[in-house]
């Protein structure tokens, strides 16, 4: 099943109403601290399928206006793009680096792990904030938090890492002309994809393909084949 949504991207006219204290308690009510299948190096606060957490949230959190919890799973490109980074760290040693639409964390904690000079974990979902503090502290590093729509904008990041954010049409057409801009000025723009159906057809290079075990009760598979794509 294809989320129906980008990462982070709340629902029209969503208002949050949870406290960051309440947040809290219910990341840790519903998830458990486990390292995703392909990234065992690092740990995150997941939801397993016992939890079964976005069947159940998904009328929930609608209802108080948030919105689904993306940030509980551990999606296919962004294990692809962490697996990536911990066996390259060349790709991100010493430099400043954006972890666009990040959902967990993950990306952004292997992009620490791998020995980055910065990372910023980007994304608009206000439990991501909470979410990320989390998993930081359970892996023992540190990194900023940006919670606001950056698409469009230029921080002088040396490297853009992406993960799962080419499902939907409308977000795709507006996040490859911005990425196209920074890969201009001379940012390097790495996207991990497991076939979602907005992935653009050329002007990328495969750097790497991974077999990606995920959670079938959201994937339409229990094995994702995902590559790990750079902006050419």
């Amino acid at each position: 099943m294809e989320r129906g949504l980008p990462h982070g991207r709340a629902q029209p006219g969503a208002v949050t109403r949870l406290t960051p204290k309440s947040a809290k308690m219910f990341i840790l009510d519903n998830t458990a601290l486990m390292a995703p299948p392909h990234v065992p190096e690092v740990l995150l606060h997941l939801a397993d399928e016992a939890h079964d957490l976005w069947l159940r949230t998904e009328e929930e959190l609608a209802e108080i206006g948030l919105p689904p919890p993306f940030w509980a799973f551990a999606w296919a490109g962004g294990q692809g793009l962490a697996r990536y980074v911990l066996d390259n760290p060349g790709t991100v040693r010493g430099r400043r680096v954006l972890d666009f639409a990040s959902g967990s964390g993950l990306v952004a904690i292997a992009a620490m792990k791998a020995g980055a000079k910065q990372v910023i974990a980007a994304d608009i979902d206000p439990f991501c904030e909470t979410a990320i503090a989390l998993n930081l502290e359970a892996n023992g590093v540190e990194a900023q938090f940006l919670g606001t729509d950056c698409v469009g904008t230029d921080d002088g990041w040396d490297l853009v890492l992406a993960g799962d954010v080419f499902y939907d049409k409308a977000f795709a057409d507006r996040l490859l002309p911005w990425l196209t801009s920074l890969k201009a000025r001379g940012a390097e723009i790495l996207v991990g994809d497991p076939g979602r159906a907005y992935l653009p057809s050329t002007g990328l290079q495969s750097l790497a393909v991974y077999q990606v075990p995920v959670t079938r009760v959201l994937e339409d598979a229990e094995v994702k084949r995902t590559t790990v794509w750079r902006l050419a």
